[in-house]
């Protein structure tokens, strides 16, 4: 900052005069003729005047900064100061509170400009957005929420009861990160409304930002697509079991029909034999499809999970434990890393132990000729601090094809395999808020990821 004093300022010529008389009010102190009183009440008089005259200097100029210090403020940017003082000191210091002004207002523009552009950005957006503070005060609420939720205005978040009182509640509770999927009944239609929650801070006060979207339609084909899929291989798993009964009960009707028409009471052995071959062979598909509708209906009644505290370590160490001798009679060697060791989840172990165990003989079934065969169980927590469980092979890994229909039900890469495992294991952790995925690679191996 520059502190170049201005010797032709009226302020510096007024405390030199204040000083020249002050000195000539002391010099003149000591004198006792007839003029000294009048001399020294003159001298008193215009030290005075000079006094009363800098205070009024110094409070004209404070009063100035004081009132630029108040726009800001108040947010009154209107203020101006004239510029034509015939003090050059007065003058600059208006000029810089005019520029510092002018500043200020253009900063505020861009500001408001900025605000209205982000402003529409908002409005337009296809997905509902709504900010409420923490005494349910709405903030913003978008035209794509109006939209969704079927409503004009709502000025407090206890206004959305007359939607749905559980939405209210799934927006008070949910925190940073929480995503839900409600159902609503909006007059005729029902939708399927995903919100997704995120907590801020602004200026020191507390904001919940609410984002929303009706994926009905999406998930309304992606219902089809599962339907389409399950129908597609029940049709090809029942028609694998009905087509050779039909087929071998209809040669048996026809034979037996044939000796009937020709008055034939005896059979012999051939024919005894081919008969009771079908028989067997009818009995064995039958067999066969009433186990599959018994796995489907297993499928479909999974029992609501008791949830307990399990330590991950023993539980891999079981499970690792219960394939000792299969692990050791095909060579293929296991370890369990757990991180840190005294690791705890809440689930329902035995539903837990049945997935790890399923993955695990996945896991060894996935071996082909490879020479170095190693199972991996670990666990460990996440960054958002929940427990995680990977089973992780070194097999020949499932093409990217096959990967994609992994989870549907019935669908097996194994020749004698069910198809139910994977998929019950996915139902099951979804029982427990969970989820379950999959990488692979072909020749390197494939890995399961349990999150919780």
């Amino acid at each position: 900052m520059d502190f170049n004093i201005n010797w032709r300022s009226p302020l510096v010529t007024r405390v030199a005069i204040l000083v020249a008389t002050i000195f000539a009010f002391v010099y003149f102190f000591s004198w006792t003729g007839t003029t000294g009183p009048m001399i020294k009440l003159s001298l008193g008089a215009a030290v005075l005047f000079q006094v009363i005259q800098l205070v009024k200097s110094v409070e004209k100029s404070n009063n100035e900064v004081s009132s630029f210090l108040d726009s800001i403020r108040f947010d009154d940017l209107s203020l101006s100061f004239k510029t034509d003082s015939k003090d050059p000191t007065v003058q600059r210091l208006h000029q810089e509170l005019n520029e510092a002004l002018g500043k200020l207002r253009t900063s505020r523009k861009e500001r408001d400009s900025e605000y209205q552009f982000f402003k529409n950005i908002v409005q337009h957006v296809g997905i509902g957005i709504l900010t409420f503070k923490k005494d349910g005060t709405i903030q913003i609420i978008n035209s794509a929420a109006k939209r969704l939720l079927r409503i004009n205005k709502a000025d407090v978040i206890e206004d959305l009861r007359e939607v749905s009182d559980s939405l209210v509640e799934t927006f008070v509770k949910l925190k940073t990160g929480g995503r839900e999927l409600i159902r609503l009944k909006l007059g005729d239609e029902t939708i399927q409304l995903s919100v997704f929650a995120i907590e801020l801070t602004l200026r020191g006060e507390e904001l919940k930002l609410i984002s929303m979207s009706n994926i009905q339609s999406e998930l309304e084909e992606k219902e089809m697509e599962a339907w389409q899929n399950l129908v597609r291989v029940l049709t090809h798993e029942i028609m694998n079991s009905v087509t050779p009964i039909s087929s071998l009960a209809g040669i048996v009707e026809e034979d037996i029909k044939h000796k009937i028409e020709q008055d034939i009471h005896e059979l012999r052995k051939e024919e005894m034999e081919d008969i009771h071959l079908s028989l067997q062979t009818i009995s064995r598909r039958s067999e066969g499809l009433i186990r599959f509708v018994k796995e489907f209906r297993n499928l479909t009644h999974i029992p609501k999970p008791r949830l307990s505290e399990v330590a991950i370590k023993p539980l891999l160490d079981e499970v690792a434990m219960l394939h000792k001798k299969e692990l050791a009679d095909r060579s293929i060697t296991i370890s369990v890393n757990v991180f840190p060791e005294n690791l705890l989840m809440q689930v329902d172990k035995t539903m837990i132990e049945q997935v790890l165990i399923n993955l695990v003989k996945n896991a060894i079934q996935a071996f082909d000729e490879q020479t170095d065969k190693k199972i991996e169980l670990t666990g460990f927590t996440n960054e958002k601090g929940r427990a995680v469980i990977s089973v992780k092979d070194s097999g020949s890994g499932i093409d990217s094809e096959a990967l994609e229909k992994i989870f549907i039900p019935f669908f097996s890469t194994k020749k004698t395999g069910s198809g139910i495992g994977l998929s019950l294991s996915k139902q099951i952790m979804r029982q427990h808020e969970g989820s379950i995925s999959v990488k692979s690679k072909l020749g390197e191996g494939t890995e399961f990821i349990l999150r919780f």
